[in-house]
């Protein structure tokens, strides 16, 4: 059972943005989500966070601008989820407005694993098109790459590392590390995702090759990446700060004007998405997945192609792929899901943590599945299935629920088991990690023991936040409207309305959804509960979120139910 609760809404922020022009019902969100003054809800990019403050960003910029001024060659090491996609395609795009010699490679997932390790290092040392590379730069990995930073700098290469992700207990012996969670660093948002980093980067290069009176990077019009960048972070699931919040809105204006790259723009077409409409769901829904898919079944760098892409059909012809394959990876997470639900069924309902495992399971979508099992039981969990490269090891994804972070839980698993794990890391939502193929029990009771020390109790009851009732004839377009102009996502949720309806008619379309006929006060509305056949009370308390609905060319309002909890 779901607990559906109302967010608390602090009057003196509410009255301010009230006061400010904002609408009633805008105001409650923002005000609900720590939003306390007007000049917080500005979108302009004047209000980022400078870049003086991130530790290793003026030295990088330096060893840059003089590499780019001596024709020394770049090699990009790119992560293969869609955050290192994006952080590829604006490094390769940003660095070459700026003059640099710049090529990328991308480790494949199941042959060379996670970061630069030795096997990637061997790779850049004989580019296909830049030879043995001059400089490597990681995106959106690379702070936990002690191995290979050496064996890099050994074959004569030198690295600048950007990454988000937290540092381990060494640091990599890198020429440049830029990463906000690295130790010592001042910089205001530590949630910036890897495409935020490299974007800061080429800021703070552009301003160096300015100082130095390279006329060729002093206009170089590095707010064309910004689509990239909005499509890197909130497919990354970071946390929406101001500072995100503010990236993500630039991205989507010019996304929503025409001017987003010729790879966003054909990705958005093969979705059915409508660009000039577009909103933030539509890039971590849609594009995201997409893009997700050549790295979890193939070769990424097709998803990293697209996005790089100028020409138009070319760029149609990759996202036309990248949609196939994406097809195809909802067809093999269909069949590991039932697999795992019904394992799920098996299991006792107490515990705090789950880890489900099959021999037939495809690497590259256990990060689905963990996700499907953690909604379906409310706990942190991890799936695992064979590395194709090696039978002895397999490859794991975790996540977690809020109040539980999961690389904690698995940093005191490794502490606790000693060689249990081969490697992990992570964030607090999201972990991956590696390791032996006979350890499953061992990590199961390891993985439940420090959730029991770590979590507290109150994190595994499973209670929903809503931003309370709305007048039933404010359910309109124009709210709809308002709604999709600001910017919504992870640690800032998109708004989530519960009422007490009348349930006047019901029935099974498509064989799993509940199409619904409501009943708020006075007021008729149509409703849809996704992924439910159970039939509803006669009344019920409601959470539900407003979705556009254009059937037959008229636009309408339609409500999408998330929860239900009966009246009492």
């Amino acid at each position: 059972m779901t607990a559906i609760e109302v967010r608390p809404v602090p009057r003196p922020a509410y009255s301010r943005l009230v006061g400010a022009g904002l609408s009633p019902v805008l105001a409650r969100l923002l005000a609900a989500r720590g939003i306390a003054a007007p000049e917080e809800v500005a979108e302009g990019l004047d209000g980022l966070l400078p870049p003086d403050a991130m530790k290793g960003l003026a030295e990088a910029a330096r060893l840059l601008a003089d590499a780019i001024v001596r024709g020394e060659s770049l090699c990009i090491v790119a992560d293969y989820d869609c955050d290192g996609a994006t952080a590829c395609a604006v490094a390769v795009r940003g660095l070459r407005m700026l003059g640099a010699r710049v090529d990328y490679l991308v480790p494949n997932r199941f042959e060379h694993g996670y970061g630069l390790g030795e096997p990637v290092v061997a790779l850049a040392a004989s580019h296909p098109r830049l030879g043995r590379p001059d400089w490597l730069i990681t995106v959106d990995s690379g702070i936990a790459s002690v191995d290979g930073v050496r064996a890099a700098r050994a074959a004569g290469m030198r690295v600048i590392v950007t990454d988000h992700h937290l540092p381990g207990p060494e640091l990599p012996e890198a020429d440049a590390i830029v990463d906000p969670n690295q130790p010592g660093c001042g910089f205001g948002s530590k949630h910036l995702a890897g495409v935020g980093v490299m974007f800061y980067l080429l800021i703070a290069l552009r301003a160096e090759m300015r100082r130095r009176g390279v006329v060729a990077a002093a206009d170089a019009p590095l707010q064309n990446l910004l689509d990239l960048v909005a499509l890197g972070t909130v497919a990354d699931l970071v946390r929406l700060d101001r500072n995100n919040r503010l990236l993500v809105a630039a991205g989507l204006r010019r996304i929503r004007a025409a001017r987003a790259c010729a790879g966003i723009r054909a990705l958005l077409q093969v979705a059915g998405r409508d660009a000039r409409r577009t909103v933030g769901t539509d890039l971590g829904f849609a594009l995201g997945p997409r893009i997700n898919a050549a790295g979890r079944l193939a070769d990424a760098s097709l998803g990293i192609e697209c996005l790089l892409a100028d020409d138009e059909t070319r760029a149609d012809a990759l996202a036309r792929e990248l949609d196939a394959m994406n097809r195809e990876r909802r067809k093999i997470e269909a069949t590991m899901r039932d697999e795992a639900m019904a394992d799920l069924d098996a299991l006792p309902e107490g515990g705090l943590g789950l880890v489900v495992f099959r021999e037939g399971w495809h690497e590259g979508v256990v990060g689905l599945v963990a996700s499907r099992v953690k909604e379906r039981r409310h706990r942190p969990a991890i799936a695992l299935a064979p590395s194709s490269a090696d039978p002895t090891v397999l490859r794991g994804s975790g996540r977690s629920i809020p109040g539980v972070h999961l690389r904690d839980v698995l940093d005191l698993v490794d502490k606790r088991e000693p060689g249990l794990l081969l490697r992990f890391g992570g964030h607090a939502m999201a972990a991956g990690l590696s390791m032996r193929a006979d350890g499953v029990a061992r990590l199961a009771a390891a993985f439940e023991a420090a959730l029991a020390e770590l979590a507290d109790p109150a994190c595994f009851a499973r209670v929903l936040s809503t931003d309370g009732g709305l007048d039933p004839d404010s359910i309109d377009l124009e709210l709809l409207e308002t709604l999709e102009s600001q910017v919504w996502g992870q640690g800032f949720p998109e708004p989530l309305f519960s009422d007490r309806f009348v349930v006047e008619r019901q029935s099974i379309v498509g064989e799993r959804h509940l199409k619904l006929a409501l009943r708020l006060g006075a007021r008729r509305l149509d409703a849809i509960a996704f992924g439910r056949t159970e039939p509803l009370p006669a009344q019920a308390l409601l959470a539900y979120r407003l979705l556009r609905d254009d059937w037959q060319g008229r636009a309408r309002v339609q409500l999408v139910v998330e929860a239900v909890s009966p009246v009492i």
